[in-house]
C-alpha cells in the first residue's frame, strides 16, 4: 500500500462527502420549491487490483438520484389555475423556444396574453376541445398548443339543437277544434292540464337571445298538437300571451300503448324544427300523472365575454361566463414515462427523457395510467427536512474523518522526505 495512494483514497471520499453535502444543500434549499423531487446520493465502491501482500487502496464513486416518483403533499390555494397531480404522470410544458418539457410544478397564471405560465416561466399544453372530445397522439407532441386562459373577445354561439323531456297527461280530455293553441284564439285557456306551455330561451348567431313558447294541447286521446310561437310577438293586452303576431309551428305527437312518442305505428326519435333549431321531443311521455316538463335545454351561448376559467380532475378546461354554460376550450394532456427516476433534470423543475428513462406516453388525466388533476392545489416538495439535517450532520463527519485520513498521510510523507535529508 502506498502512502499516496491512501491520500488519494481520502480524497475521494472527501469528494464524495462534499457531493452529498451538495445535495443536501440543494433539498434544505427548495423544500419550499412546488412539486420539487428531492435529490440523494448513491455510494459504490472503487476497487483497485492488489496483489499479495501489498493492498492497493481504491476509492468511492457517487451518483446522483432524483425521487421524481415520490408524490409530494398537496397544498390547497385560493387559485384555480393552481394545479397538482395526484398520483402519476407529468404536465407538459414549453420554453419561449419551443422546447418541451415535462413537469409537476403546476403553479399556472395566465401571462399578459392569457396563456398559462407556471412560475419558472412553462407554458402549460394541451389540445384543442372547442371541436368536441379531442384525442392524443400517444407517442408524440403533435396536436400539443398552449392552453389560453382568457380571452377579452366578444363571442356568441347560435343555438342549433334543443330538447324538452317530460309528461302529457292521458287522463286529460281532449280540447275542441277552435280552442288549440295553434288556432291562436284570444281565449285559450293555457291553465288548463290539457295545454301544457313552456318556454324554451335560445340564441340566433348575433348572441340575441329568442325566447319560444310551446304549448302541448290534446287533441284526441292518444294525440296531442304541438305549437311553438316566437314570445315576442305575444299580445301585450289582457293577461294571457294569445293572440301571437307570428304563425305558429305545428305538429302532432302520437303516443303508443306505452305511453312512447309513435310515428307511423312504431316508437322512434321525433324532433321539431323551430327556425333552423332542431328540438328533440322524443323525451315526451304520455302516462296518468299531471302534464309537466321536466327537462328542457338548448345549446348555444349569447354575446358575452369570459369571466375565467374551471379545470375539471381529467384536465377539461372550461370558459365560464356571467350568462351562458361553462364551454370546453381545452384538455390539459399528461406524459407517463417508464422509469420517471431516471428522467434527466433542467433548471426549472423540468425533465426530458432519457434512454434509461424510457419512452414518453401521453394520455389525459384519469385514464389508466394517469394520476388525476386537482385544480386550486400545488404539490410540495417531498423533502423531509429533519432527514436532511440527519444527512448533513453525517456528511460532516464523514468530510472530516477523510479529512484525518489525508492529513495523517501528509504526515507520514513529511517523515519520508525528512528520512532523506
Amino acid at each position: 500500500m502506498s502512502i499516496f495512494g491512501t491520500m488519494k483514497t481520502a480524497v475521494s471520499g472527501m469528494n464524495a462527502q462534499a457531493n452529498r453535502l451538495g445535495t443536501v444543500g440543494d433539498n434544505i434549499a427548495n423544500s419550499s420549491t412546488t412539486a420539487y423531487k428531492g435529490a440523494s446520493t448513491s455510494f459504490s465502491s472503487l476497487v483497485l487490483p492488489s496483489t499479495s501482500g501489498n493492498y492497493n487502496s481504491g476509492g468511492v464513486e457517487t451518483k446522483v438520484r432524483y425521487s421524481v416518483s415520490e408524490q409530494g403533499a398537496l397544498e390547497y390555494t385560493t387559485s384555480g389555475s393552481d394545479l397538482a397531480i395526484q398520483g402519476e404522470g407529468f404536465f407538459i410544458v414549453q420554453d419561449t423556444a419551443g422546447n418541451i418539457f415535462l413537469t409537476r410544478a403546476g403553479s399556472f397564471v395566465p401571462d399578459e396574453e392569457g396563456y398559462l405560465v407556471n412560475a419558472a416561466g412553462y407554458m402549460l399544453l394541451g389540445y384543442n376541445a372547442d371541436g368536441g372530445t379531442p384525442t392524443t397522439v400517444v407517442n408524440s407532441y403533435d396536436g400539443l398548443v398552449p392552453v389560453k386562459a382568457s380571452n377579452s373577445a366578444i363571442t356568441a354561439v347560435a343555438t342549433t339543437n334543443g330538447s324538452l323531456t317530460g309528461n302529457l297527461n292521458k287522463s286529460a280530455d281532449p280540447v275542441a277544434s277552435g280552442g288549440w293553441a295553434s288556432d291562436n284564439s284570444a281565449t285559450t285557456d293555457v291553465d288548463m292540464d290539457s295545454i301544457l306551455k313552456t318556454s324554451v330561451t335560445t340564441y340566433d348567431e348575433y348572441g340575441a337571445s329568442v325566447t319560444y313558447d310551446f304549448y302541448f294541447t290534446k287533441t284526441a286521446d292518444n294525440a296531442w298538437e304541438v305549437a311553438v310561437y316566437d314570445a315576442s310577438t305575444k299580445s301585450t293586452t289582457g293577461s294571457g300571451s294569445f293572440p301571437y303576431s307570428s304563425t305558429a309551428i305545428r305538429a302532432d305527437l302520437v303516443f303508443d300503448s306505452k305511453g312512447l312518442v309513435s310515428v307511423n305505428g312504431s316508437t322512434t326519435d321525433f324532433s321539431l324544427d323551430v327556425g333552423g333549431i332542431d328540438f328533440d321531443l322524443s323525451g315526451m311521455n304520455q302516462l296518468a300523472s299531471e302534464s309537466l316538463i321536466s327537462k328542457g335545454s338548448a345549446n348555444g351561448s349569447p354575446a358575452e365575454s369570459m369571466t375565467g376559467i374551471q379545470i375539471d380532475s381529467d384536465g377539461t378546461v372550461y370558459a365560464t361566463y356571467a350568462k351562458s354554460d361553462p364551454k370546453a376550450l381545452y384538455q390539459v394532456a399528461m406524459a407517463t414515462v417508464q422509469s420517471p427516476d431516471n428522467l434527466k433534470l433542467f433548471t426549472g423543475n423540468v425533465y426530458k427523457p432519457t434512454a434509461d428513462s424510457g419512452v414518453v406516453t401521453i394520455g389525459f388525466a384519469g385514464t389508466t395510467g394517469f394520476g388525476e388533476i386537482v385544480a386550486g392545489a400545488l404539490e410540495t416538495s417531498n423533502v423531509d427536512l429533519a432527514s436532511e439535517l440527519t444527512e448533513m450532520i453525517e456528511s460532516q463527519r464523514s468530510y472530516t474523518a477523510n479529512s484525518k485520513v489525508f492529513q495523517t498521510g501528509s504526515d507520514l510523507m513529511d517523515v519520508l522526505i525528512n528520512l532523506a535529508r
